[in-house]
């Protein structure tokens, strides 16, 4: 069956299927993805296949494609738009801090970003506290809701996550938090390496409720402009998303 126009094109990419290799796997479909789009086989914009006709055409499971996906979003090659699908985006990301989502997983750089956000973002969590209003509060509770709504249906969590932290980076009303949460983009979250290789199929839903109950303590915080809790959530939040990877890498 010939796929939709706006869809993804296939390459005719041979994978391994040698047993106990998704690992193996994931990173295969990540390089035939990237080559697709870093030869303009799909261009900026388009939005590429989805999670069934993936599965479909390559032979592999639905963990697999999400933890390819996860990997080309880290690498700012793919953005998924919630309810819509997942698209090629429209700019490369930047090579400062660039990160490499098919090697990252033993690498310092991930755990070095982390260390940067626990200093950034602490701080950035107590000035929005003091200076948030009740339309930026809005944004941010619906960040939450769609994170919470993607655990229930399976889907990105990575999305909602990076917007529930840019809009308090917005909150402080400093344009240079914002300005170094954009240029950090996806890249800045260890749930990108932290796919279901590490943590049990059957657990990964019970870690992300965890993560975004931390998110609600963080917003909790903000929206009584009880400053002090806010730094205090917001790095216990990323104190334990750093030793989540650090736990995932031994």
């Amino acid at each position: 069956m010939t796929p939709p126009p706006d869809s993804f094109v296939f390459a005719n990419a041979a994978i391994s299927h040698a047993p106990g290799a998704r690992r193996s796997l994931t990173t295969q479909l990540v390089d035939a993805l990237r080559a697709q789009i870093e030869s303009h086989a799909l261009s900026a914009g388009s939005r590429i296949a989805t999670e069934a006709e993936m599965v479909q055409r390559y032979g592999v499971s639905r963990t697999v494609v999400r933890e390819a996906l996860s990997r080309l979003q880290a690498a700012g090659l793919v953005e998924t738009r919630h309810g819509i699908g997942t698209f090629v985006c429209e700019a490369a990301a930047s090579p400062l801090l660039q990160l490499d989502p098919a090697d990252v997983a033993g690498s310092m750089d991930a755990l070095a970003i982390l260390e940067l956000r626990i200093s950034l973002e602490t701080e950035s969590a107590g000035l929005a506290a003091m200076r948030s209003d009740a339309a930026r509060l809005m944004k941010m509770r619906a960040a939450l809701d769609d994170f919470a709504g993607s655990v229930d249906s399976a889907a990105d969590t990575v999305s909602p996550d990076f917007r529930f932290h840019l809009e308090i980076a917005h909150a402080t009303g400093n344009r240079y938090f914002v300005e170094i949460m954009e240029h950090l983009g996806l890249r800045m979250f260890p749930r990108t390496r932290l796919t279901a290789t590490a943590i049990p199929h059957d657990e990964y839903a019970d870690y992300l409720l965890r993560v975004n109950r931390e998110h609600e303590q963080i917003a909790d915080a903000i929206e009584r402009n009880d400053a002090d809790s806010a730094r205090t959530a917001m790095r216990l939040h990323l104190i334990n998303s750093r030793e989540r990877l650090r736990r995932a890498q031994s």
